[in-house]
């Protein structure tokens, strides 16, 4: 059974004559452990297809089946739990609070979920350790380069040891250096057993990847395994 299955997934954004259709009909499954790009120039649904894979939205029409369960039967606190618990999300803009550390910043999410502080702590620090900024901890993100920002970023995705990652445009903002150095965590994730998704732009990360995904107008136009 398929970790993520997709079945004739449409969504319309906007309403009467001025609905745009962002995703058309797209039907894919990715299998637990699998690293796959979704590959696409800008406007072409990229996004709208995280915002599906990790809850953040639904389909207008079709049906997600994460695990084998249809996601549009789910309960707004299972898809909160699915959101904060197996999945874990990084974005291209880092999105860290600046005036909190870096530990501060990965153990934000465990608080809110009420984890004990010592054990938030200890997460904390192993999530950091796994993206070799144990030394920055106590760093805020404007004394950090992008590329430490952004693996703070993929430290707190890792916090609640999720079975999936999501990964939209993860270099984008990066120079070609620290675009490898994410990627590198990314695969190092991957071979642990994480399930990775990555979406981009570059088709330079694209090939990288054992699968590649191309969405082009809201359609899946190929799949290919590399």
């Amino acid at each position: 059974m398929a970790l993520i299955e997709l079945k004739n997934i449409t969504k319309y954004y906007g309403v009467g004559t001025e609905k745009v259709k962002a995703l058309d009909n797209v039907s894919l499954s990715i299998s637990k452990g699998e690293f796959v790009a979704v590959a696409g120039s800008s406007g072409s649904g990229k996004s709208t297809l995280m915002n599906m894979l990790g809850c953040l939205d639904v389909q207008s029409e079709g049906e997600y089946l994460l695990d084998g369960v249809s996601v549009k039967d789910m309960s707004e606190n299972k898809l909160s739990h699915i959101r904060n618990k197996e999945i874990g999300f990084i974005f291209q803009s880092f999105n860290l609070i600046p005036n909190l550390t870096a530990a501060e910043n990965v153990e934000l999410p465990l608080m809110y979920r009420g984890v004990p502080k010592n054990i938030r702590r200890e997460i904390t620090r192993k999530a950091l350790e796994k993206v070799s900024l144990k030394h920055r901890m106590n760093h805020r993100p404007s004394e950090m380069s992008g590329g430490q920002q952004q693996r703070v970023a993929i430290a707190r995705a890792l916090a609640s040891s999720p079975p999936i990652i999501l990964a939209d445009e993860p270099t984008g903002n990066l120079d070609s250096r620290c675009s490898g150095e994410v990627m590198r965590i990314l695969y190092d994730l991957n071979a642990a057993g994480k399930t990775v998704v990555v979406i981009t732009h570059d088709d330079e990360i694209a090939e990288k990847a054992a699968r590649v995904l191309r969405i082009s107008d809201g359609r899946l136009v190929s799949d290919s395994n590399l």
